[in-house]
């Protein structure tokens, strides 16, 4: 062809090639179709096709969908994880506890509880569906500090749970007998009232992150508003939930501990479409703001206030925890849209994700701290998608997160001169304000979103996926934070290294209180525990200081948002888990304990107290030395470390005098008598037991500090200035802490207050032995005036008078007198105080008047008096993390081994100090002596210090006392001796708990307490095995736990933590 167009010979030549059709096994080119779908189909048919979701996930999203309420698992701020069984008829408990063999940290079996059977009911009555059974479908805990258990079932009748003696160990405090059995009643959105603030304030604190600054580290602290409404009890929440057909109930306990409830009406339901399907509850501005989701998809929000009916704030002569409560609520709407997306730019994405899954709302918040503007409330609406048939094409789970903030515009104003043509007196008015809801991009996440929860004060979005990851996200941003490395600004451990151990699959997710680990429910019904480690610690490499030191500001920030809040009673277990692997490198426990108390400028300096009251409420010191103690556990029936053996005995010091100040000073409540605790057997047991630990302490202590004035090498340190910086590693190095535990101000302040209360208990025995003398001449008259009468005569109480019979022994066999130990004590403080205010008096001054020349002679004044507060807080910890005490000590030491303690030796028998037996203080190092005990089973009673043993053969609590408080007849007898002992009986108006313990048989204890409850605990194991309470942190153990006597059960409830400030777990004994 000649005439033919350049470039088309090419074309056909290319056609007479057989570079395609020689290709083996290629399609032809004639097969190829570039537009159609066979093309596709022959090139993916060799690819696998996609797994199908699991039937158990598409499960729970329909179950997400069709029903509001329905978290089946969660985890208290106290440190239980509660979850419902597979067949929705029981509640299981767990916790996380440090395994007493391996001290390794795992999750224990569970124990159960379940519901009474209904009881019968006529047809026409409130439970007349109850025998169907309805299953437990949702669980949510109280925040206030008694741990308290919402269990709502799919009927949305309500149990409410009380967890005050132990982590797995329930008992009701509201049953739900009177509720109605209705399908509308169904609970489809619930919430706590958050807990009210301390002493009124109107902020939280937040603190972190810590902000890198050269190669140190600054914390920061940020103020957030605390929005009410709160319970008036500032110890107390109530619980408030939304039913299906519009009902908001308001859940909550009278002041005289009765429950009660009172309802509002938020929505008519006439028809199917005004069903609720889903709702969200948050405090915002002291009011409640409620988000609804329809049947017909509308979104609604209602604001409620919450009026208690108590007086007015200015009537200071009443309390309100005296007064009855009779809440009213009252509601406004603020608002309503549609959450379902309308539109020609709907995707065919969303036409399939129509149903909500979750609804959160969150509360005002500023975007800075301390700052203003603050961002308005967010509603967060979740809906999910997920394939269901088997296809090659790449099709993809998704969630998509609708987001809407409540917004208020004011009206634009008219001209005045319109608004004087509508006013008959010519005044202005102001244009109303509208609240709507304000559209903002939604996010859409390459995931099943499988549980949504908030940190921070709603600062932060948790997000859990089904297939076992979580991400972080920021609340105004929807950003994700956390997942990158960042050492410059640390709040989460995952920033600094950190990754999680092990995602797994799941249907629901629970986060702890620290958001450092969490529990899931995977598809099998298996629950398990999921935290934070470290992967370098699996390469057994050593960590650079610089990597230690992000690790331990981390955990600091981590450990803060326990420590830090009000009352400090909440759990980091889960924080202590994830550092024990490092607690064999050198010094890290006391430099995290360090970071710690700078962070929340714990005190540590009671050089100058002269009362123990301030000292026994510094909960955040007590979880320090909980913290030390634990990295130093090693194990049951192995030695401590010198750390470890100074912790154990501080805390053991502060509860043996917390247990014998509560049983002393305290007045019983709700007996017809005016008795104390000391009127009941078992309670004088108790302090039995304290005081021969003390006695035990001070004995120990004694002969510990004669043995240190005998060693050569201290006295060579304390001669020689350039030696005495050697003194704190030679005594680390002999495992001995008593002379810490003198130096220390704050251990030596709680051992004066133990030698106080040794010397009170000594006089309550003496004026028992002779009130008991008294007695007996009283009784022998009687006696023969009865036999000459023929007149029956009353015995006097021989359980009382046999305890105190006991106390008198114990205190007869001291090996120290408790007053010369005391005066020793005093001379020791008046001594270091004279040598901090001489070293520390004038040294700023030199320092800082040059710099500050205009400053006032008060001005200078009060900033020496701060230097020399911060140096002696500086000393005071270094001592307390065993470092060398100050050079200034030198000089006090060596004063108290030359002249005091050889002085004070001559007051006792050392020949006895040195043969005596210390099996209470457990102090033992010889590996001998422990091997023996643990052959034994001979464990020690943290409340009442008695031994407890447990053998194959033998399975009591030695020294435990079964009898009755005592006979009606001698109530009078016994109310004598008690006020006759205690003349000087007053409140306790400091708030002092003392530690928690045990007193009455297995038999009488467990028996008579699962007999009382309306309910089925079954406990670990085997439920006929003998039971008890150990420590979840530091193992100690206490025996039985239950009491109907009223003096031993109060000073039993005073105190539901272990000495070292953690949680208690009922175990099977000996595990």
């Amino acid at each position: 062809m000649d005439g033919a167009i350049p470039g088309m010979q090419g074309i056909a030549d290319m056609q007479g090639m057989n570079g395609i059709g020689d290709m083996g096994g290629a399609m032809a080119l004639d097969e190829v179709d570039l537009f159609g779908d066979p093309v596709m189909e022959n090139a993916l048919v060799g690819l696998p096709a996609r797994p199908l979701p699991s039937k158990k996930l598409l499960q729970r999203l329909d179950e997400l969908r069709t029903r509001g309420c329905c978290q089946g698992i969660a985890w208290s701020r106290h440190g239980t994880i509660a979850s419902i069984t597979k067949d929705g008829a029981s509640i299981e408990c767990r916790f996380i506890r440090c395994n007493p063999e391996t001290t390794e940290w795992e999750l224990s079996e569970p124990s159960s509880w379940s519901p009474p059977p209904p009881t019968a009911a006529p047809p026409s009555g409130p439970n007349s569906l109850a025998s169907a059974s309805a299953p437990f479908v949702h669980l949510a805990w109280s925040p206030a500090v008694s741990p308290d258990l919402a269990v709502v079932d799919a009927l949305g009748r309500l149990i409410i749970l009380s967890f005050s003696i132990s982590n797995n160990q329930p008992y009701p405090v509201r049953r739900w007998e009177t509720d109605n059995a209705d399908d509308l009643h169904a609970v489809v959105g619930c919430y706590w009232l958050p807990q009210g603030t301390a002493q009124g304030k109107q902020f939280q604190i937040i603190h972190g992150p810590a902000i890198k600054h050269q190669i140190e580290y600054r914390y920061e602290h940020q103020l957030y508003p605390a929005f009410g409404p709160w319970h008036p009890n500032a110890s107390k929440s109530a619980f408030l939930c939304v039913t299906t057909n519009g009902i908001l109930k308001l859940f909550f306990t009278q002041n005289n501990g009765r429950p009660e409830e009172t309802a509002l009406e938020l929505e008519s339901v006439t028809s199917s479409d005004d069903l609720i399907t889903h709702a969200s509850l948050c405090s915002d501005k002291n009011t409640l703001l409620i988000a609804i989701a329809t049947a017909s998809k509308q979104l609604r929000i209602v604001r409620v206030g919450i009026h208690w009916g108590l007086p007015q704030a200015d009537n200071k002569q009443m309390p309100t925890q005296s007064l009855p409560l009779r809440p009213s609520l009252r509601e406004s709407h603020v608002a309503v849209t549609s959450w379902a997306q309308h539109g020609p730019d709907t995707s065919p994405l969303e036409a399939y994700a129509s149903q909500l899954s979750h609804i959160e709302i969150l509360p005002s918040a500023p975007i800075s701290p301390g700052q203003q503007p603050m961002a308005p409330p967010m509603i967060l609406a979740v809906r999910s998608y997920i394939p269901q048939e088997a296809t090659s094409y790449p099709q993809e789970s998704q969630s998509i997160i609708d987001r809407w903030e409540v917004v208020s515009d004011q009206q634009q104003a008219l001209h005045p001169a319109f608004e004087q043509l509508g006013s008959k007196n010519g005044a202005t008015s102001t244009p109303p304000t509208t609240t709507r809801l304000r559209k903002l991009n939604p996010i859409i996440l390459p995931k099943v979103i499988v549980s949504v929860s908030t940190t921070q004060y709603g600062r932060v979005l948790c997000f859990a996926f089904s297939d076992g990851t979580i991400q972080f996200r920021d609340r105004f941003t929807i950003d994700e934070i956390y997942h990158e490395p960042n050492s410059d600004s640390i709040i989460h451990p995952s920033q600094v290294g950190f990754q999680w151990a092990d995602n797994t699959p799941c249907l629901q997710v629970a986060f702890s209180p620290t958001n450092c680990s969490f529990t899931q429910i995977s598809e099998d019904f298996t629950i398990k525990w999921n935290r934070l480690h470290y992967p370098m610690m699996d390469l057994n490499g050593a960590l650079q200081d610089t990597d230690l030191k992000m690790i331990r500001v981390a955990l600091t920030v981590a450990l803060s948002s326990i420590v830090g809040h009000q009352g400090s009673q909440g759990s980091f277990d889960d924080v202590l888990a994830i550092a024990r692997p490092f607690a064999q490198t050198p010094d890290f426990a006391s430099a995290w304990v360090k970071e710690l108390v700078n962070m929340l400028k714990i005190a540590v300096d009671y050089s100058e107290a002269g009362h123990h009251d301030q000292l026994v409420k510094n909960i955040p010191l007590q979880q320090c030395l909980g913290v030390i103690s634990h990295l130093s556990f090693r194990g049951d029936f192995k030695p401590r470390s010198h750390s470890g053996k100074f912790a154990m005995l501080a805390l053991g010091i502060r509860s043996v005098f917390l247990v014998i100040t509560v049983a002393s000073n305290s007045p019983m409540l709700g007996v017809k008598e005016k008795l104390t605790p000391l009127d009941d057997p078992d309670v004088v047991d108790a302090v039995t037991g304290c005081i021969e630990w003390g006695f035990s302490l001070l004995a120990w202590l004694t002969n510990a500090l004669f043995e240190l004035v005998d060693d050569p090498d201290i006295a060579a340190m304390l001669g020689d200035q350039k030696r005495f910086s050697e003194l704190a590693k030679y005594l680390e190095s002999k495992n001995d802490a008593s002379l810490q535990l003198l130096l220390c101000s704050s251990t030596r302040g709680f051992l004066s207050g133990l030698c106080r209360r040794l010397q009170h208990i000594e006089q309550v025995s003496t004026r028992a032995a002779q009130y008991s003398e008294l007695r007996i001449q009283q009784q022998q008259q009687q006696d023969a005036a009865a036999v000459a009468g023929g007149v029956p005569t009353r015995a006097p109480h021989p359980a009382l008078s046999e305890a105190y019979q006991r106390m008198e022994r114990v205190v007869a066999s001291a090996l120290v007198k408790v007053p010369e130990f005391e005066r020793l004590l005093a001379e020791l403080s008046s001594d270091i105080q004279s040598a901090y205010h001489k070293t520390f008096s004038g040294i700023p001054l030199a320092k800082v008047k040059p710099q500050q020349g205009t400053m006032t002679d008060q001005q200078q004044q009060q900033l020496n008096e701060q230097f020399a507060k911060k140096a002696q807080a500086h000393c005071e910890l270094d001592m307390v993390l065993g470092r060398n005490p100050p050079p200034c000590f030198r000089e006090i030491v060596l004063k108290l081994f030359t002249v005091t303690l050889p002085a004070f030796r001559n007051q006792t028998d050392p020949a006895k100090l040195y043969f005596a037996k210390h099996k209470l203080l457990e102090v033992d190092d010889n590996p001998t002596i422990l091997a023996r005990k643990k052959a034994a089973g001979q464990y020690v009673d943290v409340f009442k210090r008695v031994e407890i043993v447990v053998n194959p053969r033998s399975k009591q609590t030695l020294n435990t006392w079964d009898e009755g408080l005592f006979p009606d007849d001698d109530l009078t007898t016994s109310a004598k001796l008690g006020s006759i002992i205690n003349n000087h009986t007053s409140s306790n108006s400091n708030g002092v708990k003392p530690a928690l313990g045990s007193g009455v048989s297995e038999e009488h204890g467990m028996g008579s307490y699962r007999t009382a409850i309306t309910g089925t605990w079954t406990g670990i194991g085997d439920a006929s095995r003998p039971q008890w309470r150990r420590c979840v942190r530091c193992a100690s153990v206490v025996g039985d736990m239950f009491t109907s006597k009223p003096g031993y059960h109060f000073v039993l409830s005073q105190q539901r933590k272990c000495v070292c400030g953690a949680s208690w777990g009922t175990v099977p004994r000996g595990t």
